[in-house]
């Protein structure tokens, strides 16, 4: 059960979750042979198992934010704070480290949310509105399809590459900057239909966009989009009124663009393109194209994105 939390492990194995927490105050301070029935020696634990968890719930369940630190995220020293101030305990960061991977946890990279956004209407999406729209289109035999705009620039760059040690590397690029323009969509069974641009992705470009998605479908498209104004405009409307026995757009709650899986097909690309260095447009042009025709190619990838943490309640 490596990488299980503690609850899980005492609910699989049908033990009071105490119990775990004795056993892994046992095992932090005494090893091994601290788990037969044998008195450990030395000083008395710093931390008992009732603290032990007390600090995974207040971790696992709560906000830096709302214990009034100043960070949002759960570093080292912070949970050395926090286990001064909640149980007058002074332990090293190395010590903190060792107990939180013996309580389940490892440092992760997180999902970053909008301020803005509103958790009850996320958490109605997932519940209520999402399985709604996944029901009716398979009653009516529709296919869902999740649709998203992004750019990459030109001197965009990401990754590592290996230089000698105290010695920056420097990438060369041309001076000047451009842009290439996507849209895409994506569904469960991984398909993938794409679209790059001139300039701004506006009304008319989303318009020519849908266009070409029903181009060649033989089944009605329920179409899940975020809010942006080309979505709503006047004449996108009129052309899904006029396309209403092929299409239909359903819109994600304000400010969640982690419940959007084609989300992570940009993510997906921009990892890969970043390595890329373009001297012109045409150049940036070519080696998105190829990216994205690339992605096409290959369906179990695109249905990976449907399986993250955020996007799952799509899967189905």
């Amino acid at each position: 059960m490596s990488g299980e939390s503690p609850e899980a492990v005492a609910k699989g194995m049908g033990l009071n979750r105490r119990t775990i927490y004795r056993w892994l105050e046992a095992h932090y301070y005494g090893g091994e042979d601290a788990l037969k029935a044998k008195p450990i020696p030395g000083a008395p634990p710093k931390i008992n198992a009732r603290q032990m968890e007390v600090l995974a719930r207040i971790v696992r369940e709560k906000s830096p934010l709302q214990l009034k630190f100043p960070y949002a995220l759960w570093t080292l020293a912070m949970i050395r704070e926090l286990i001064r101030q909640k149980f007058s305990v002074n332990l090293s960061e190395v010590s903190v480290g060792r107990l939180m991977r013996r309580l389940g946890f490892s440092p992760q990279r997180p999902l970053y949310r909008a301020w803005q956004q509103n958790p009850a209407l996320v958490e109605n999406w997932r519940s209520e509105e999402y399985p709604k729209i996944a029901a009716r289109a398979k009653r009516e035999g529709a296919v869902i399809f999740f649709a998203d705009e992004s750019a990459i620039r030109s001197d965009y760059h990401a990754g590592t590459t290996w230089s000698p040690t105290g010695k920056t590397p420097v990438v060369k690029a041309t001076g000047a900057r451009f842009s290439v323009n996507m849209l895409s969509a994506v569904n469960a069974q991984g398909g993938f239909r794409f679209m790059t641009v001139e300039g701004h992705v506006n009304a008319s470009v989303f318009g020519e966009f849908l266009k070409r998605l029903l181009t060649g479908m033989d089944r009605k498209v329920f179409l899940i989009v975020d809010g942006h104004p080309a979505h709503k405009a006047k004449m996108v409307r009129k052309f899904v009124e006029e396309n209403s026995d092929a299409i239909e757009l359903f819109f994600l709650p304000p400010y969640a663009p982690e419940l959007n899986p084609d989300e992570l097909a940009w993510a997906h690309l921009k990892t890969r393109i970043a390595k890329a260095t373009a001297k012109t447009k045409e150049e940036l042009k070519l080696t998105v194209d190829s990216a994205l025709h690339r992605l096409q190619k290959l369906p179990e990838i695109v249905a990976s994105f449907f399986h993250a943490p955020s996007c799952r309640y799509a899967a189905a």
